[in-house]
């Protein structure tokens, strides 16, 4: 299982626009490409100097060829539309996480 996680640093200028966007428009288009079985938008809690405000998201396939096909097939169109939207109150970075194990406590209490 491959993890392909997008980390944003957003302007506070356009958060709000540009999470609801991730959350009702983006996210679900790159899930409708039917090369990611799951997503989930996680929230940095460190603060960064820069300011603003940054996301995780985490995109989750089954395999390295599979991520090949969406950037080649997908991502360019994506990028371009967030650039559009967002320009430079936007800054974003890639990386590609390998699953080697999962662990869970089933007894855990929050």
């Amino acid at each position: 299982m491959i993890i392909y996680n997008v980390t944003t640093n957003i302007h506070e200028s356009v958060h709000d626009q540009w999470l609801n966007w991730m959350q009702e428009k983006h996210i679900p288009e790159i899930l409708a490409t039917n090369k990611f079985s799951s997503a989930r938008i996680v929230k940095v809690l460190v603060e960064e100097e820069m300011g603003g405000v940054t996301y995780s998201v985490q995109y989750t396939t089954d395999s390295k060829d599979t991520l090949e096909k969406y950037y080649l097939e997908d991502q360019p169109k994506f990028d371009r539309e967030a650039l559009e939207l967002f320009a430079d109150k936007m800054l974003s970075f890639r990386t590609e996480l390998q699953v080697i194990s999962e662990h869970y406590d089933f007894d855990f209490k929050s």
